[in-house]
């Protein structure tokens, strides 16, 4: 295992993605999202994804310098068409309209439709969050999670994500897929040739397995209440953008990976905490609300009671001082890409 400086990282991945076709833009915001998931233990959504990100920008299947198109429909509502750009890009973008929004009418909404996959849904929910403002991101995905009952996917894994302020420490971050893990991190473990845990993914029989390689569907989070999650995702994203559903989409990794768009559509909120109550005291009654339950007597001595987004501010402070970890594999080719650029990787 190899440890990098986030900010050296960083600075090589912004280079390489320019030099394979991104604006600097494009680039300057999937990097930022990759590195932030990286620091914050997000793995599957972390520089894991950067030569998939670099590949699909070469070929086409993204592009990288898109052209965004903008309809407000309403005071707080607006739709964006993405023209096939990084998602981490046109999230970011599409969040800022909806807290502009919000600052005017109390509430923004944007449905994004065109684009492509935006890595991890606290990339933009901390945008919001960390605005004062309340934040909701959510994206559809291509079909992975096994329906209930069902033997074959029908949702993708569909993220949610919840963000608010707090008084005295980051946001408040609940960020998750509707199914029990993401696809990348089952890519993970086929990567590193080890083990899954039991209950995470299924063969083509809809039986439950722990080889990653024979998995294709994943499990929906809390059964049948995970897959009606989904379900909300794939309206909110899909059906409001009149686009297609989880079900039709293009899967991000089955071959070709060539220049075929994917039509990926997301959906943003953000909230203006002040149009409902003062903002000083809600900050602090979520900080309050937070300290209690992380008093709660622990079942686990050894394990504390937390809150969502606990374990990845711990690792965001342990990783910042101490380079975010990275396999042999990827490390070679960064490596690799520190070396065309002239650039030193470590210290």
């Amino acid at each position: 295992m190899h440890f990098l400086d986030s900010k050296k990282l960083g600075t090589l991945m912004r280079k390489e993605l320019e030099a394979r076709g991104a604006s600097s833009e494009s680039a300057q915001h999937v990097v930022a999202s990759v590195i932030q998931s990286s620091l914050r233990g997000v793995d599957s959504h972390g520089i894991n994804l950067f030569p998939h990100y670099c590949h699909a920008v070469e070929v086409g299947r993204v592009k990288g310098f898109p052209e965004f198109t903008w309809e407000q429909t309403a005071a707080a509502t607006s739709r964006m068409d993405a023209d096939h750009a990084f998602g981490h890009y046109s999230g970011a973008a599409a969040m800022d309209r909806a807290i502009a929004m919000a600052s005017d009418s109390g509430v923004g909404t944007v449905s994004v439709s065109n684009s492509t996959h935006f890595g991890a849904a606290a990339y933009f929910g901390l945008r919001a969050a960390e605005n004062d403002y309340v934040g909701f991101s959510f994206t559809n995905a291509d079909a992975l999670v096994k329906a209930h009952g069902a033997k074959e996917a029908f949702f993708g894994t569909n993220q949610i994500c919840f963000t608010a302020p707090m008084m005295s420490e980051d946001p408040f971050c609940l960020d998750m897929a509707t199914s029990m893990v993401s696809w990348n991190k089952v890519m993970n473990y086929r990567m590193s040739g080890t083990q899954m845990p039991s209950g995470w993914a299924f063969d083509a029989d809809g039986v439950d397995v722990v080889d990653p390689d024979l998995a294709v569907s994943l499990s929906p989070a809390g059964s049948y209440k995970g897959f009606g999650l989904g379900m909300m995702v794939d309206i909110l994203c899909s059906l409001l953008a009149g686009g297609k559903i989880s079900k039709d989409l293009r899967p991000m990794y089955q071959p070709p990976l060539d220049n075929s768009k994917r039509e990926i559509r997301h959906f943003f909120m953000a909230v203006d905490i002040c149009r409902f109550t003062d903002l000083s005291m809600f900050k602090q009654q979520l900080q309050e609300m937070v300290a209690r339950i992380r008093l709660l007597t622990p079942n686990d001595t050894e394990q504390p009671v937390m809150v969502a987004g606990d374990p990845e501010k711990s690792s965001k402070e342990h990783r910042l001082i101490n380079g975010i970890p990275i396999g042999d594999q990827r490390f070679l080719e960064f490596l690799d890409i520190s070396e065309k650029f002239e650039t030193v990787l470590m210290s």
